[in-house]
């Protein structure tokens, strides 16, 4: 009995360690991912970018399909 208790309470430490590593990475990490894959695309659709300052550049993109609304973000230089 000893054992299938032992078994039992390895679990559960195992299912607490997983749920914990999936709540940091759901609020912590994936974010930031996230937002790098949104701004990396954005960058990718420029259509103009001003000159650099070395690290960055001012780049404006459309905000919609027919280009109504533009917005300027900054984005590395390539």
């Amino acid at each position: 009995m000893k054992e299938a208790s032992g078994e039992l309470s390895m679990t559960a430490v195992a299912v607490v360690a997983i749920a914990a590593i999936g709540v940091v990475f759901t609020t912590l990490i994936w974010p930031q991912i996230k937002a790098t894959i949104v701004n990396n695309t954005k960058c990718n659709q420029a259509i103009s970018c001003e000159a650099s300052n070395g690290k960055t550049t001012r780049c404006t993109v459309c905000k919609d399909e027919a280009c109504n609304q533009t917005e300027t973000i900054n984005c590395p230089v390539k």
